[in-house]
């Protein structure tokens, strides 16, 4: 799971820094396994200008260019077709290391001519494919400021290992929780209003409502929520900069803001071109001999054992693992229905495992996505493509019912010391849980009965408590055991 720093500020209020954030990480169970720190990895890049360029005397394609940085003016050999008098970019020091190929720039001599530093492409930085030319920044950038500065890669990535066992870490806000209860910040509310269905005067006939059903127990709960006269387009540059930071190619705004809810909150959604549909959308088991187009474009041969989103005419994608090519929004979409539903987990991974098919969506709901985030999914996905595409909502439509987590849990505070050493005081492991979502409902001087938050799937009622024990241990500190 992969979040920069500026995300996990959006969910919690802390003045913590970057490596106590890091530390508090591991401690609490979700280790970090990579931290890339853009300043620490663009040391020895600056801005510098180049003040003048002549042909090299052997050699037609190359230049030899006299640049002025933080250290003065110096000399160097350039290839770019784009190099010039006046250019502002970004150059590399001696010593240096190139971030696309791990190399330590030294001096060298090209032709006979000694090089002194590289003006750098986008590709070199590993900021972008283009190798044809170096970086051109705006004429009023300063000479000498840091290039993480001048390029705004001033975010630190982290990428945390996440256990089977941890779905509710698969969004940034489920990490902002947990170290909130771990004393490091406070977490941020939580507020997405409900959608409002609208009334467009430029559209002569009114928005109806979309019709959704559900068949099996696969998918007891399938949402959606019909908006016309969007406008796809290009993602804003805050969303391309964040979900280009976690390594995904910003695609449309439509399936950027899904793929941006699927790790913002762990919820992942679906849109479909609302043009390409025929009556009602349903989910239901496969039928013998049916098969679909996914968007890998590749042909899928389905088993009754399969569930799928269809509609009248036929399948429209594998349930909680890949839509459809056919139904799929592309730039030329101007109505759409947002989906948001709830899968069985094992069911899920059985039919990702069978049909081979690795996908974010898979990767979540064979873990256990929050059934209760199915409404607060599909209102926030809307807003966000409202005020990103424009449109019109209508009413969102629910068929089926959203699981509720009903089971109580038998807890024995004593248990905590009996299993780790720790002499917690009631007051702080009723804190620490509460802060996790956990819901005391009776908190008597020997038993305690809870009830596990909805996004915690894991949390077992049979366990004599052995769950709610870990849990404690974990925010109060292992290394305190």
């Amino acid at each position: 799971m992969k979040f920069t720093l500026s995300w996990l500020h959006e969910h919690l209020e802390t003045d913590a820094s970057l490596e106590a954030i890091v530390e508090k990480l591991t401690l609490i169970g979700l280790e970090v396994e990579e931290l890339v720190d853009p300043a620490a990895m663009f040391t020895g890049f600056e801005v510098a200008e180049i003040i003048a360029a002549e042909p090299h005397p052997d050699a037609d394609k190359l230049q030899i260019c006299t640049v002025k940085s933080s250290q003065g003016e110096q000399k160097l050999v350039c290839g770019a077709p784009n190099a010039r008098a006046g250019l502002k970019g970004i150059l590399a020091q001696q010593g240096a290391v190139i971030p696309a190929n791990g190399m330590v720039l030294g001096k060298a001599k090209i032709r006979g001519v000694e090089s002194n530093g590289m003006m750098c492409s986008g590709a070199e930085l590993g900021l972008s494919d283009d190798h044809d030319g170096i970086i051109e920044l705006p004429s009023d950038a300063t000479i000498g400021t840091p290039a993480a500065q001048a390029l705004g890669q001033t975010d630190p990535m982290i990428e945390i290992a996440i256990t089977p066992n941890r779905p509710d870490c698969l969004g940034v806000r489920g990490i902002a929780r947990d170290l909130a209860a771990a004393g490091l910040g406070t977490l941020k509310a939580d507020t997405v209003n409900a959608v409002v269905a609208q009334k467009d005067d430029n559209v002569s006939d009114n928005i109806s409502d979309v019709s959704l059903a559900v068949d099996g127990d696969t998918c007891p709960v399938f949402a959606g929520c019909l908006i016309k006269g969007v406008k796809n387009t290009q993602s804003p540059a805050w969303l391309q900069t964040r979900l280009k930071a976690i390594g995904l190619n910003p695609i449309n705004a439509l399936v950027d803001i899904t793929n941006y809810i699927s790790y913002d909150r762990g919820r992942p959604l679906h849109v479909y071109d609302a043009d390409k549909l025929t009556g009602t959308v349903r989910a239901r088991q496969a039928k013998a001999g049916e098969s679909f187009v996914a968007l890998d474009e590749e042909t899928y041969q389905l088993r009754d054992s399969d569930c799928v989103i269809a509609d009248d005419n036929g399948v429209l994608g594998l349930a909680g693992i890949m839509g459809g090519l056919e139904s799929g929004s592309t730039l030329d979409t101007q109505n759409v229905l947002v989906e948001s539903a709830w899968f069985e987990p094992v069911a899920i991974a059985l039919s990702g495992r069978h049909h081979h098919i690795e996908s974010d969506a898979r990767y979540r709901f064979e873990r256990g996505v929050d059934p209760a985030s199915v409404e607060s999914g599909l209102h926030l996905a809307v807003h966000m493509i409202v005020d990103i595409c424009g449109g019109t909502p209508s009413h969102p439509v629910m068929a089926g019912d959203v699981p509720q987590n009903n089971t109580q849990i038998s807890f024995a505070p004593a248990r905590v010391k009996a299993l780790t050493g720790l002499d917690l005081a009631p007051e702080r492991m009723r804190d620490i849980l509460e802060k996790l979502g956990f819901e005391v409902l009776e908190a008597g001087e020997t038993d305690w009965q809870l009830r596990a938050p909805s996004w915690r799937p894991d949390i077992d009622s049979e366990t004599n408590g052995a769950d709610i024990v870990e849990e404690i241990t974990r925010i109060h500190g292992l290394d305190e055991v």
